[in-house]
């Protein structure tokens, strides 16, 4: 992989092109890590071919906004914007396809960046376009989340000059699919928003390069089963890892190059600098097959930069429900390491939730805690079969124990859990602003992507 970061050189202004998508978690151009350990399946049939150049054709004028264009207006465009993605919703993935034909054809050296294998990117590009729609009229909200982006996408070696490319086959595309909304108005919204978003990824990735690298390496020191499909690993970063507790870091794989998962880090920052990851190996998860049943000690993996904003505000008195469904206990277990550390008697609740008594495979250690810290209460909650602890849905357990206008909630576990889970702390007296969990367009930042 290069290790050039998007700081390199001399940036681009917005003026230097539309706002490309940086590359997702599965290594392909996207504006967001997916936090899924997904796979989409290929569509049916090719994707529409776009025009070709001839091999010895030039390459192509960069794409360049156009001054008459103007500055960009969040309120003036945002409907224009929305309107466009509203007509090419139904019919997203033939437009995500050509998109990457266009980007492909005229610009073949961008290829490398990408996997071997496209079939798990079809889709993403378009989420995170409605991601970005959603926002796009509200200037601090998208700012932070695409600064989280560009600082992101630093490892997977973008460099300024790869957004007009993008830009250019982006505007092409929505160009040929949103026939009934797209006019010169309509095309001069989003020049002027994707010249105003590229900039914002471009200054935060130069920012984040002068303090910290592009990723780091990690070398596998302890690889333990809990379960047929489920590994705790502990990994010592080559570098210091900056990172607090309840965050979470995207990985990569020597067997998958360019290919990311994000995962959560399973405990608090450590004297010894180690990191613990619970990894739990889904259908059709290149990455979380690998962690779990190929990597091995002294085997090396890369790690993108923590990010997540599931941490503790240690200036509040307020006790925290913690709800972990699955391995979304490892960052649970974080926040209450996170707590012991700070030295005073804080509430936690902590409901752990799996589908039988066997899935709960770090209880014991839970338990330990709970020994050790005496403003620590532990429960089990299990979906199926008998248990020595409670029985149901996990939220729904939660409702029976409330209220809870009290505590501050967090959340981390598979999405329908974290949706589920949401409306239960709500419903036991937790507004919605003190309620906390990473989550992307309804997935799960949770530790077993």
């Amino acid at each position: 992989m290069a290790t050039t970061s998007a700081g390199n050189g001399t940036p681009q202004g917005a003026a230097g092109g539309a706002a490309a998508a940086g590359r997702d978690a599965g290594g392909g151009w996207n504006w967001f890590d997916t936090p899924s350990e997904e796979r989409t399946a290929s569509p049916s049939g090719p994707p529409p071919s776009p025009v070709s150049r001839p091999a010895s054709a030039p390459s192509p004028e960069p794409f360049v906004a156009n001054p008459d264009y103007g500055r960009f207006d969040p309120e003036d465009d945002a409907e224009l914007i929305r309107r466009t993605l509203d007509e090419v919703e139904p019919i997203a993935q033939a437009v995500t396809s050509y998109f990457y034909a266009l980007l492909f054809v005229r610009y073949p050296g961008l290829r490398d960046l990408f996997p071997a294998s496209m079939d798990a990117q079809r889709d993403r590009l378009f989420r995170a376009l409605l991601t970005s729609a959603r926002l796009i009229d509200d200037t601090r909200v998208l700012t932070e989340y695409l600064s989280h982006l560009g600082r992101g996408h630093r490892k997977y070696g973008t460099r300024p000059e790869h957004y007009p490319a993008v830009g250019e086959c982006l505007i092409d595309a929505l160009t040929r699919y949103a026939t009934r909304t797209w006019n010169e108005e309509t095309e001069a919204a989003w020049v002027r928003a994707y010249t105003a978003i590229s900039q914002i990824m471009i200054d935060a990735a130069a920012e984040n390069e002068r303090h910290a690298p592009a990723w780091w390496e990690a070398e596998v020191v302890s690889h333990e089963m809990r379960t047929a499909d489920i590994a705790v690993i502990t990994v010592r970063p080559d570098h210091p890892y900056p990172f607090r507790a309840g965050q979470y870091a995207s990985v990569e794989t020597p067997w998958w190059p360019k290919v990311w998962r994000s995962y959560s880090i399973a405990c608090a920052p450590r004297p010894d600098g180690l990191l613990v990851f619970h990894v739990k190996a889904v259908p059709a998860g290149w990455v979380s097959n690998a962690l779990v049943h190929r990597a091995r000690p002294g085997h090396v993996l890369r790690l993108g930069a923590p990010a997540g904003t599931m941490t503790v505000d240690h200036s509040r008195d307020n006790g925290l429900l913690c709800l972990g469904g699955g391995t979304g206990i490892a960052p649970i277990k974080a926040l209450v390491e996170d707590v012991a550390r700070q030295g005073r008697a804080r509430s936690v609740e902590v409901f752990y939730g799996a589908r039988s008594d066997h899935d709960l495979y770090d209880l014991d250690a839970m338990w330990e805690m709970e020994r050790r810290h005496p403003w620590l209460s532990v429960r089990p909650v299990v979906a199926e079969g008998p248990s020595n602890g409670l029985t149901g849905r996990l939220p729904d357990a939660v409702r029976r124990c409330g209220p809870w206008h009290t505590y501050d909630g967090y959340l981390s576990g598979p999405p329908g859990m974290i949706r589920n889970g949401v409306d239960a702390l709500v419903g036991s007296g937790i507004p919605s602003h003190r309620i906390r969990h990473d989550s992307l367009e309804g997935l799960s930042v949770a530790g077993g992507r």
